[in-house]
């Protein structure tokens, strides 16, 4: 038994390695539309969910239980086949997306079956990782057109055709956008463009300081690529006529909204890895104190949350929200007792709260701004972001051959 496992360690710490990343992103994809009802609701003055277990924090897995029992079904005359393969392609390119990323750039302290185990599914010596990244993603619109057309709606195809034109178009300036960062980094790899960003200086060493411009391209252009506010024409939830996903109901229809989530990731995983040093902390190194932000931090939030639960209205809440506090401490305190769980989590901590950030814009942006109409949003892709990417990569590819590194 030892010598097959040994034998084909490579092969089964990639599958548990994949089946927890699926197990982590799909439960982040469900409490992210818990964060996003939440900030919305208090942007505009409500609630958000609150009834489903403390917080609403179980409201989640009333959404998810919903949709896997709800009634599903399935118009007459669609292409069945590609009917129940548009929400699977989605989804799985999606997910495929973001197993390219890597979350820190130490392998594990100990050995696995004799194999280095890193944070990411891929090995961190991948030179192609943003090229086989922007070929996953590109592969999306099938997904989107494909359900329009095989819904055999006419309401479906044309939202089909109007998001995948939108989907298309954006792309360019996507693509375009992120050249001058290779061409600084001089490397696809995405390890190699962190640590290009490496400075004793802390933040002055990132990517965002001479590609400012690139990087709002990239962004805008991102948010039209994941359908998010205020370039969600694909879905236009508000309207009557939602878009290509109008036939589809129960978990397929939840299929396409959870690509979405685990795109709006993918994108901010590339926004903190491209442009803001990734897993890189934005202290200098000589600031040994931040070496601790974990535990200061978990600490006082997991004593706040023991403190809520203590005067939670709800029998629930009273022993759920201090036992999830609890936990939060004990983590902080182990922090502090084992120095060398501290040093390793420094990489991942930095990345997944930059991570945090742009999801929380994602968000932001979702309650405060209108929706283009569909010719300002093509017209913008095309007359001033696709220019300007493109004005960004002839300025830098100058400046690099005139200055050298640009730093």
């Amino acid at each position: 038994m030892n010598a097959f496992l040994y034998a084909n360690a490579w092969l089964i710490i990639t599958v548990v390695k994949v089946a927890l990343l699926l197990f982590i992103v799909l439960t982040v994809n469900a409490y992210l539309t818990w964060f996003e009802r939440k900030v919305v609701a208090h942007i505009q003055s409500r609630w958000g969910p609150h009834r489903v277990g403390p917080h609403g924090l179980l409201q989640p897995m009333a959404d998810g239980l919903k949709f896997l029992f709800k009634e599903d079904p399935t118009p007459a005359g669609v292409d069945r086949f590609v009917y129940f393969l548009a929400p699977l392609l989605a989804l799985a390119l999606a997910l495929t997306s973001i197993a390219i990323i890597p979350f820190g750039p130490d392998p594990l302290p100990w050995k696995i079956l004799g194999q280095t185990i890193y944070l990411g599914i891929l090995p961190p010596n991948v030179n192609i990782g943003i090229l086989a990244l922007f070929a996953i993603t590109a592969l999306g619109v099938y997904g989107v057109a494909l359900a329009g057309w095989s819904s055999n709606s006419k309401y479906p195809l044309l939202g089909g055709l109007r998001s995948s034109a939108q989907m298309i178009s954006y792309e360019l300036a996507l693509t375009l956008s992120v050249v001058g960062v290779l061409l600084i980094a001089g490397s696809f790899n995405l390890t190699e463009i962190i640590n290009d960003q490496t400075s004793r200086y802390g933040i002055l060493g990132w990517n965002i300081f001479p590609q400012f411009l690139g990087f709002i391209c990239f962004f805008i252009a991102a948010v039209a690529e994941t359908n998010r506010v205020p370039f969600d024409l694909p879905e236009a939830e508000s309207e009557l006529v939602a878009g290509f996903h109008t036939e589809y109901a129960s978990f397929k229809f939840a299929m396409f909204f959870i690509a979405e989530y685990t795109s709006m990731i993918t994108v901010s995983c590339l926004c903190a890895i491209l442009f803001f040093g990734g897993w890189l902390s934005p202290f200098p190194a000589t600031w040994t104190w931040t070496y601790y932000l974990p535990t200061v931090l978990l600490l006082p939030a997991g004593l706040w949350v023991i403190w809520d639960g203590l005067r939670y209205e709800t029998i629930f809440g009273k022993v759920i929200l201090p036992g999830i506090g609890a936990v939060m401490c004990i983590l902080a305190i182990a922090l502090v007792i084992f120095p060398g769980v501290n040093n390793f989590i420094q990489a991942p901590f930095w990345l997944l709260s930059k991570i945090f950030v742009f999801l929380f814009v994602y968000v932001w942006m979702r309650g405060t701004l209108p929706r283009l109409r569909y010719d300002q949003l093509m017209a913008f892709g095309w007359k001033m972001l696709l220019p300007v990417s493109i004005a960004n990569v002839v300025v830098t590819s100058f400046a690099i051959l005139r200055w050298g590194a640009i730093k």
